[in-house]
Protein backbone atom coordinates (compact mmCIF):
# COMPACT_ATOMS: atom_id res chain seq x y z
CA UNK A 1 0.00 0.00 0.00
CA UNK A 2 2.54 2.79 0.97
CA UNK A 3 4.66 1.95 -1.97
CA UNK A 4 1.99 2.04 -4.50
CA UNK A 5 0.98 5.48 -3.03
CA UNK A 6 4.96 6.61 -3.31
CA UNK A 7 4.90 5.51 -6.87
CA UNK A 8 2.30 7.78 -7.55
CA UNK A 9 3.75 10.75 -6.40
CA UNK A 10 6.44 10.68 -8.78
CA UNK A 11 9.27 11.82 -6.92
CA UNK A 12 12.71 13.19 -8.39
CA UNK A 13 15.59 10.32 -8.29
CA UNK A 14 18.07 9.61 -5.47
CA UNK A 15 21.34 11.89 -5.41
CA UNK A 16 24.54 12.26 -4.45
CA UNK A 17 23.95 13.21 -0.53
CA UNK A 18 26.07 16.46 -1.26
CA UNK A 19 24.06 17.50 -4.60
CA UNK A 20 20.80 16.60 -2.74
CA UNK A 21 21.76 18.77 0.33
CA UNK A 22 22.97 21.99 -1.95
CA UNK A 23 20.01 21.64 -3.95
CA UNK A 24 17.36 22.14 -1.21
CA UNK A 25 19.47 24.45 0.95
CA UNK A 26 20.45 26.61 -2.35
CA UNK A 27 16.32 26.32 -3.97
CA UNK A 28 14.20 26.26 -0.82
CA UNK A 29 15.95 27.33 2.56
CA UNK A 30 18.93 29.82 1.64
CA UNK A 31 22.09 28.80 2.48
CA UNK A 32 22.75 29.16 5.97
CA UNK A 33 24.83 32.69 7.79
CA UNK A 34 28.68 31.95 8.06
CA UNK A 35 30.25 30.80 11.28
CA UNK A 36 31.16 33.72 13.96
CA UNK A 37 34.48 35.10 12.66
CA UNK A 38 34.68 35.08 17.05
CA UNK A 39 32.18 33.53 19.20
CA UNK A 40 32.32 34.29 23.15
CA UNK A 41 29.88 32.86 25.35
CA UNK A 42 28.40 34.13 29.11
CA UNK A 43 27.14 32.14 31.20
CA UNK A 44 25.07 33.46 34.79
CA UNK A 45 23.07 31.87 37.77
CA UNK A 46 19.34 31.14 36.76
CA UNK A 47 17.15 30.58 39.39
CA UNK A 48 15.18 27.79 39.60
CA UNK A 49 15.34 26.09 43.43
CA UNK A 50 13.92 23.97 44.12
CA UNK A 51 13.49 22.77 39.94
CA UNK A 52 14.57 19.20 39.43
CA UNK A 53 15.12 18.84 43.15
CA UNK A 54 18.63 19.32 42.67
CA UNK A 55 19.54 16.65 40.34
CA UNK A 56 20.34 19.55 37.38
CA UNK A 57 22.44 22.52 37.27
CA UNK A 58 20.61 25.31 34.89
CA UNK A 59 22.05 28.30 33.74
CA UNK A 60 21.24 31.09 31.32
CA UNK A 61 24.15 31.50 28.81
CA UNK A 62 24.66 34.77 26.46
CA UNK A 63 25.87 33.69 23.39
CA UNK A 64 27.93 36.65 21.15
CA UNK A 65 29.26 36.24 17.77
CA UNK A 66 30.85 38.59 15.64
CA UNK A 67 29.80 38.37 11.67
CA UNK A 68 30.53 41.17 9.23
CA UNK A 69 32.32 42.99 11.64
CA UNK A 70 29.46 43.63 13.59
CA UNK A 71 28.10 41.88 17.15
CA UNK A 72 25.14 39.78 17.57
CA UNK A 73 24.01 38.20 21.06
CA UNK A 74 21.34 35.51 22.11
CA UNK A 75 20.35 34.03 25.00
CA UNK A 76 19.99 30.12 25.93
CA UNK A 77 19.40 27.74 29.00
CA UNK A 78 21.45 24.85 29.64
CA UNK A 79 20.07 22.06 32.02
CA UNK A 80 22.25 19.69 32.79
CA UNK A 81 22.08 16.70 35.08
CA UNK A 82 24.77 16.84 38.46
CA UNK A 83 25.31 13.34 37.50
CA UNK A 84 28.42 11.73 36.48
CA UNK A 85 29.11 12.78 32.86
CA UNK A 86 29.14 13.28 29.51
CA UNK A 87 25.38 13.06 29.15
CA UNK A 88 23.69 12.79 25.74
CA UNK A 89 21.67 15.75 25.28
CA UNK A 90 19.11 17.79 23.45
CA UNK A 91 19.55 21.02 21.60
CA UNK A 92 15.66 22.39 21.24
CA UNK A 93 14.92 25.16 19.29
CA UNK A 94 12.01 26.47 21.25
CA UNK A 95 8.65 28.31 20.67
CA UNK A 96 8.73 29.46 24.44
CA UNK A 97 11.24 31.36 26.39
CA UNK A 98 10.49 29.90 29.71
CA UNK A 99 12.27 27.18 30.97
CA UNK A 100 10.25 24.92 32.83
CA UNK A 101 7.31 24.92 30.89
CA UNK A 102 4.55 23.16 30.35
CA UNK A 103 5.66 21.63 26.83
CA UNK A 104 9.13 20.98 28.03
CA UNK A 105 8.83 18.18 30.95
CA UNK A 106 12.76 19.35 31.68
CA UNK A 107 12.91 17.03 34.82
CA UNK A 108 11.86 13.44 33.45
CA UNK A 109 13.90 14.53 31.13
CA UNK A 110 16.55 15.06 33.59
CA UNK A 111 15.83 12.14 35.08
CA UNK A 112 16.39 9.72 31.94
CA UNK A 113 19.79 11.16 32.16
CA UNK A 114 19.59 14.10 29.16
CA UNK A 115 20.44 17.40 29.30
CA UNK A 116 18.27 19.89 27.43
CA UNK A 117 20.01 23.28 25.51
CA UNK A 118 16.78 25.26 25.23
CA UNK A 119 16.60 28.46 22.89
CA UNK A 120 13.84 30.73 22.12
CA UNK A 121 13.70 31.41 18.05
CA UNK A 122 12.04 34.58 18.48
CA UNK A 123 15.65 35.53 20.69
CA UNK A 124 17.50 34.91 16.93
CA UNK A 125 15.45 36.54 14.41
CA UNK A 126 11.25 37.30 14.80
CA UNK A 127 9.09 35.46 12.70
CA UNK A 128 7.99 38.08 10.99
CA UNK A 129 8.07 39.27 7.06
CA UNK A 130 10.74 41.75 8.24
CA UNK A 131 14.83 41.54 7.80
CA UNK A 132 15.97 44.04 10.59
CA UNK A 133 15.80 42.10 13.92
CA UNK A 134 18.21 40.20 15.89
CA UNK A 135 20.24 38.09 13.48
CA UNK A 136 19.46 39.79 10.48
CA UNK A 137 20.37 42.96 11.10
CA UNK A 138 24.25 42.04 11.34
CA UNK A 139 23.50 39.77 8.15
CA UNK A 140 21.52 42.27 5.20
CA UNK A 141 22.46 46.01 4.29
CA UNK A 142 19.28 47.53 5.15
CA UNK A 143 17.37 44.81 5.53
CA UNK A 144 17.48 43.73 2.20
CA UNK A 145 17.71 39.87 0.86
CA UNK A 146 19.26 38.73 -2.51
CA UNK A 147 17.67 35.63 -4.55
CA UNK A 148 20.04 33.08 -2.26
CA UNK A 149 19.85 34.30 1.00
CA UNK A 150 18.79 32.51 4.21
CA UNK A 151 15.55 32.45 4.88
CA UNK A 152 15.09 32.33 8.92
CA UNK A 153 14.33 28.84 9.44
CA UNK A 154 18.22 28.46 7.97
CA UNK A 155 18.75 31.86 10.92
CA UNK A 156 17.23 29.63 13.45
CA UNK A 157 19.15 26.32 11.94
CA UNK A 158 22.63 28.38 12.24
CA UNK A 159 21.82 29.10 15.88
CA UNK A 160 21.51 25.88 17.52
CA UNK A 161 24.59 24.96 15.57
CA UNK A 162 26.34 28.00 17.51
CA UNK A 163 24.83 26.13 21.00
CA UNK A 164 26.72 23.29 19.57
CA UNK A 165 30.20 25.40 19.23
CA UNK A 166 29.02 26.22 23.80
CA UNK A 167 28.36 22.30 24.05
CA UNK A 168 31.54 21.39 22.66
CA UNK A 169 33.18 23.21 25.62
CA UNK A 170 31.63 21.58 28.60
CA UNK A 171 33.03 18.37 29.64
CA UNK A 172 29.67 17.41 31.00
CA UNK A 173 28.28 17.19 27.40
CA UNK A 174 28.46 13.97 24.99
CA UNK A 175 29.35 15.14 21.50
CA UNK A 176 28.55 11.76 20.26
CA UNK A 177 25.11 12.03 21.56
CA UNK A 178 23.90 15.17 20.26
CA UNK A 179 20.54 15.76 19.62
CA UNK A 180 18.61 18.65 17.52
CA UNK A 181 14.77 18.87 17.76
CA UNK A 182 12.21 20.60 17.16
CA UNK A 183 8.05 21.15 16.28
CA UNK A 184 6.33 22.50 13.21
CA UNK A 185 8.26 24.98 11.82
CA UNK A 186 11.18 24.35 14.35
CA UNK A 187 10.94 20.77 13.12
CA UNK A 188 11.46 21.82 9.85
CA UNK A 189 14.52 23.54 11.55
CA UNK A 190 15.66 20.66 13.46
CA UNK A 191 16.58 18.51 10.00
CA UNK A 192 18.05 21.42 8.37
CA UNK A 193 20.49 21.85 11.50
CA UNK A 194 20.94 18.46 11.12
CA UNK A 195 21.64 18.36 7.81
CA UNK A 196 23.91 21.05 7.67
CA UNK A 197 26.02 19.88 10.67
CA UNK A 198 27.15 16.17 11.17
CA UNK A 199 27.87 17.45 14.56
CA UNK A 200 24.39 16.43 15.24
CA UNK A 201 23.87 12.66 15.57
CA UNK A 202 19.97 12.69 15.49
CA UNK A 203 17.80 15.14 14.55
CA UNK A 204 13.89 14.92 15.68
CA UNK A 205 11.11 16.59 13.64
CA UNK A 206 7.60 16.67 15.32
CA UNK A 207 5.01 17.59 13.01
CA UNK A 208 6.77 19.51 10.91
CA UNK A 209 4.70 19.23 7.28
CA UNK A 210 5.25 21.57 3.91
CA UNK A 211 8.68 21.72 3.53
CA UNK A 212 10.16 19.63 6.51
CA UNK A 213 9.47 15.80 7.32
CA UNK A 214 6.22 15.82 4.63
CA UNK A 215 6.49 14.58 0.95
CA UNK A 216 5.42 18.00 -1.09
CA UNK A 217 3.68 16.30 -3.99
CA UNK A 218 0.31 15.49 -3.73
CA UNK A 219 0.09 16.50 0.02
CA UNK A 220 -2.90 16.72 2.14
CA UNK A 221 -3.02 19.94 3.94
CA UNK A 222 -0.83 22.74 3.65
CA UNK A 223 0.96 23.43 0.22
CA UNK A 224 3.86 25.60 -1.41
CA UNK A 225 1.10 28.44 -2.30
CA UNK A 226 -0.07 28.90 1.28
CA UNK A 227 3.13 28.38 3.09
CA UNK A 228 5.29 30.95 0.75
CA UNK A 229 1.96 33.42 1.12
CA UNK A 230 1.85 33.71 4.80
CA UNK A 231 5.18 32.62 5.83
CA UNK A 232 7.08 34.08 2.95
CA UNK A 233 10.56 34.61 5.46
CA UNK A 234 10.58 31.12 6.20
CA UNK A 235 12.62 30.67 3.01
CA UNK A 236 15.06 31.75 0.37
CA UNK A 237 13.63 35.11 -2.20
CA UNK A 238 14.02 32.58 -5.00
CA UNK A 239 11.49 29.79 -3.60
CA UNK A 240 8.77 32.11 -3.13
CA UNK A 241 8.88 32.68 -6.49
CA UNK A 242 8.96 29.65 -8.32
CA UNK A 243 5.88 28.15 -9.22
CA UNK A 244 3.35 26.93 -6.68
CA UNK A 245 2.84 23.47 -8.27
CA UNK A 246 5.24 21.14 -6.30
CA UNK A 247 5.54 18.95 -9.10
CA UNK A 248 7.80 21.06 -10.76
CA UNK A 249 10.77 21.69 -8.12
CA UNK A 250 13.82 19.86 -9.04
CA UNK A 251 14.02 17.90 -5.33
CA UNK A 252 11.10 17.19 -2.73
CA UNK A 253 11.78 16.85 0.93
CA UNK A 254 13.04 12.87 1.19
CA UNK A 255 16.53 15.07 -0.52
CA UNK A 256 16.00 16.55 3.63
CA UNK A 257 16.26 13.38 4.92
CA UNK A 258 18.50 11.61 3.45
CA UNK A 259 21.13 13.89 3.56
CA UNK A 260 21.37 13.46 7.22
CA UNK A 261 22.25 9.95 6.46
CA UNK A 262 23.84 7.34 8.38
CA UNK A 263 23.25 9.44 11.11
CA UNK A 264 19.61 8.92 12.70
CA UNK A 265 16.54 11.06 12.31
CA UNK A 266 13.19 10.14 13.99
CA UNK A 267 9.66 11.64 12.12
CA UNK A 268 6.52 12.60 15.07
CA UNK A 269 3.22 13.00 13.33
CA UNK A 270 -0.29 13.13 14.96
CA UNK A 271 -3.02 11.48 13.81
CA UNK A 272 -5.34 14.72 13.90
CA UNK A 273 -3.08 17.14 12.43
CA UNK A 274 -3.99 16.61 8.38
CA UNK A 275 -2.49 19.96 8.13
CA UNK A 276 0.90 18.34 8.32
CA UNK A 277 -0.51 15.00 6.61
CA UNK A 278 0.92 12.13 8.77
CA UNK A 279 0.57 10.22 5.73
CA UNK A 280 3.06 11.98 3.77
CA UNK A 281 5.45 12.61 6.54
CA UNK A 282 5.63 8.70 6.75
CA UNK A 283 6.44 8.86 2.67
CA UNK A 284 9.35 10.93 3.55
CA UNK A 285 10.61 8.20 5.34
CA UNK A 286 10.36 5.45 2.92
CA UNK A 287 11.87 7.70 0.10
CA UNK A 288 14.71 8.48 1.91
CA UNK A 289 15.89 4.95 3.16
CA UNK A 290 17.54 3.94 0.01
CA UNK A 291 20.28 6.86 0.95
CA UNK A 292 21.14 5.49 4.45
CA UNK A 293 20.85 1.63 2.87
CA UNK A 294 23.57 3.23 0.88
CA UNK A 295 25.28 4.42 3.43
CA UNK A 296 25.65 0.52 4.77
CA UNK A 297 22.79 1.19 7.73
CA UNK A 298 19.27 0.27 8.09
CA UNK A 299 16.67 2.73 6.46
CA UNK A 300 13.40 3.06 7.42
CA UNK A 301 11.74 -0.83 8.87
CA UNK A 302 8.21 -0.81 8.25
CA UNK A 303 5.44 -3.19 7.44
CA UNK A 304 4.20 -1.93 4.04
CA UNK A 305 1.59 0.18 5.42
CA UNK A 306 0.46 3.25 6.56
CA UNK A 307 0.54 3.35 10.61
CA UNK A 308 -1.93 3.46 12.97
CA UNK A 309 -2.19 5.46 15.77
CA UNK A 310 0.49 4.69 18.55
CA UNK A 311 2.32 2.64 16.50
CA UNK A 312 6.49 3.23 16.55
CA UNK A 313 8.86 2.43 13.67
CA UNK A 314 12.56 2.75 15.96
CA UNK A 315 13.99 -0.72 14.36
CA UNK A 316 15.70 1.54 11.22
CA UNK A 317 17.99 4.46 11.11
CA UNK A 318 14.48 6.20 10.33
CA UNK A 319 12.47 6.26 12.95
CA UNK A 320 8.61 7.21 13.16
CA UNK A 321 5.99 6.97 15.43
CA UNK A 322 2.30 8.82 15.26
CA UNK A 323 0.17 9.71 18.27
CA UNK A 324 -3.47 10.85 18.65
CA UNK A 325 -3.93 14.07 19.32
CA UNK A 326 -3.88 17.31 17.19
CA UNK A 327 -0.62 19.75 16.18
CA UNK A 328 1.04 19.96 19.19
CA UNK A 329 4.93 18.96 20.93
CA UNK A 330 4.32 17.29 24.33
CA UNK A 331 5.39 15.13 26.63
CA UNK A 332 4.36 11.62 24.64
CA UNK A 333 6.75 12.86 22.34
CA UNK A 334 10.00 13.84 24.48
CA UNK A 335 9.06 9.99 25.64
CA UNK A 336 9.29 8.35 22.58
CA UNK A 337 12.66 10.36 21.37
CA UNK A 338 14.52 9.54 24.26
CA UNK A 339 12.72 5.94 24.09
CA UNK A 340 14.54 5.93 20.04
CA UNK A 341 17.68 7.88 21.13
CA UNK A 342 18.31 5.49 24.10
CA UNK A 343 17.69 2.33 21.84
CA UNK A 344 19.88 4.16 18.39
CA UNK A 345 22.66 5.58 20.72
CA UNK A 346 23.17 1.57 22.27
CA UNK A 347 22.47 0.17 18.93
CA UNK A 348 25.92 1.88 17.79
CA UNK A 349 27.93 1.51 20.83
CA UNK A 350 27.69 5.55 21.82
Amino acid sequence: MIYDELKKRALPPIKSKEEMLDIIVKEQYGYLPPKPEKIEWTISDYLVSPFCTGNATINKIECSCEINGKTFTFPFTASIPNGEGPHPFFVFINFRPDVPDRYLPIEEIIDHGYAVLSVHYNDITLDKDEYESGLCSVLFENGIRNPYDCGKLSMWAWASQRILDWAETNSKLDMSRACVCGHSRLGKTALLAAATDKRFKLAYSNDSGCMGAAISRDKGGERKEPICRIFPHWFTPAFNERPTDESLLPYDQHYLVGSISPRFVLIGSADEDWWADPQSEMLCCVASSPVFENDGVKGFIHNGRFAEIGEKYFEGSIGYHLRRGPHYYGREDWLRLIEFADKKFSERGN
